[in-house]
């Protein structure tokens, strides 16, 4: 094996466990082969909560626009009118609460990828780390991959502006 470089994640590798004093040179890369499958796993079920966040907080808006679409000519009735603010201001904080939530699963993964290229260092082959994120620019060439992150924080934001657009012209319309 070659002699690896200064380590992408610091404090991932146990220096007192190494092949020989670990049993054998099998079963140390059996065990570690096992602890990288396991952690790309953990990595998928993050981006899998990220997926199902995504799809509680589209079907929350589309709820609220049907329940508005179908309640306008109630909410028209509203007296005082300025009491529209309360839920509008929850309906945003919502999108931003999304878009934050969105944030931190980013970050997370980002981490975890950054650990599953370590392991891969150790691996005769590096899949993730070295080849498809280089095949696809790291991310940073629009043209090979734009990174899904990237686009799908745009939408809390564009509910977000949505709402409080709408929300500005209902309360201009119905208080004049």
């Amino acid at each position: 094996m070659a002699e690896p470089s200064k380590p992408i994640v610091e404090g991932l590798w146990n220096e007192s466990i190494t092949p020989a004093t670990y049993g054998n040179d099998g079963q140390y890369y059996d065990h570690l082969l096992e602890q990288y499958k396991l952690y790309v796993e953990m990595a998928n079920q993050i981006s899998e909560r990220r997926d199902r966040t995504n799809a509680f907080f589209l079907s929350l808006n589309t709820l609220i626009f049907v329940i508005v679409g179908f309640g306008y000519e109630n909410i028209q009735r509203i007296e005082p009118k300025w009491v529209i603010v309360f839920p509008l201001l929850a309906i945003i904080a919502m999108c931003f609460v999304w878009g934050r939530l969105l944030t931190s699963y980013r970050q997370l993964n980002s981490g975890k990828y950054k650990v599953i290229g370590e392991f891969e260092s150790h691996l005769p082959v590096s899949p993730y780390w070295s080849a498809e994120w280089n095949v696809l620019g790291k991310g940073e060439k629009p043209n090979l991959y734009t990174p899904l992150t990237h686009v799908e924080i745009w939408i809390p934001i564009i509910f977000g502006i949505l709402y409080a657009v709408l929300g500005g012209i209902a309360m201009l319309c119905y208080t004049a």
